[in-house]
């Protein structure tokens, strides 16, 4: 495929949906990133494609990636990002095998806070808040991959990645700020502990709860897994809002 104004240096990543490469811009001079749907993808992921660079491209905030502009080439979407340096959570914890220090963990969430907080008066819900999609350099965050972001309302059920998703995404029906806070809380958990807060999906989430973070790492503040456990209650309504869940981290 031929972008103009870009050389395409490696294909990053193949999906279903979507595609992303390595590329270097000739009128920045610089390298970026280009997600474009996939050959086999189908009208809807193009129309995500193209939700998600004009959401971005709304948005200034140094906790999420920056899109650089939204073309059309061939007929389908390409989004033009910012190379960010570091690796994925996912990748620190599972290849690296780290598990954040306190402060660091304490960091962490005040950044989310932040990126989501400043979505969330855009109007926008993540939706997809996991380890891999928290890119993270010099103890530097940054939310990636707005593709599910959407208002606050009614989400199908399973609207998401298993394993992260909020009970109420899990089951389908209205999700609100309290769904950004669970996947605020389950990031958090994973780089606590290298461990996901629950092994399977679905009707497990809506039934059980995840195990105290305290017993799943031990030698934490209790003040600080009493937070993370808070973000992942059952019930939305007793998990903290943002604004609260910040201040408590804040707090610490």
């Amino acid at each position: 495929m031929n972008f103009d104004g870009y050389e395409l240096l490696d294909l990053l990543n193949h999906g279903p949906e979507v595609d992303v490469y390595d590329a270097w811009s000739e009128e920045r001079g610089c390298r970026c990133v280009l997600k474009t749907t996939a050959p086999e993808a189908d009208a809807a992921a193009a129309r995500r494609l193209r939700a998600e660079g004009r959401l971005l491209l709304s948005l200034t905030h140094p906790h999420i990636v920056r899109a650089y502009e939204l073309l059309t080439v061939g007929g389908a979407p390409v989004l033009v990002l910012e190379t960010l340096g570091g690796a994925t959570l996912s990748w620190i914890v599972r290849e690296g095998g780290v598990r954040l220090k306190p402060g660091d963990l304490q960091q962490l969430g005040l950044q989310l806070c932040s990126a989501v907080g400043y979505l969330h008066r855009h109007d926008r819900l993540h939706l997809d808040l996991k380890p891999s999609n928290v890119i993270s350099e010099n103890g530097i965050a940054r939310v990636i991959d707005l593709n599910l972001a959407r208002r606050p309302g009614r989400v199908p059920a399973g609207y998401g990645t298993a394993q992260y998703l909020a009970p109420e995404q899990a089951r389908g029906g209205r999700v609100d700020a309290a769904a950004d806070v669970w996947g605020i809380g389950a990031t958090l958990f994973t780089a606590a502990s290298a461990k996901r807060p629950f092994d399977a999906s679905g009707r497990e989430q809506l039934e059980r709860g995840a195990e105290p973070l305290a017993r799943v790492r031990r030698g934490l503040p209790r003040t600080l897994t009493a937070v993370v456990d808070g973000c992942l209650e059952l019930d939305a309504n007793h998990r903290p809002g943002l604004a609260d869940l910040e201040a408590e981290l804040d707090a610490l």
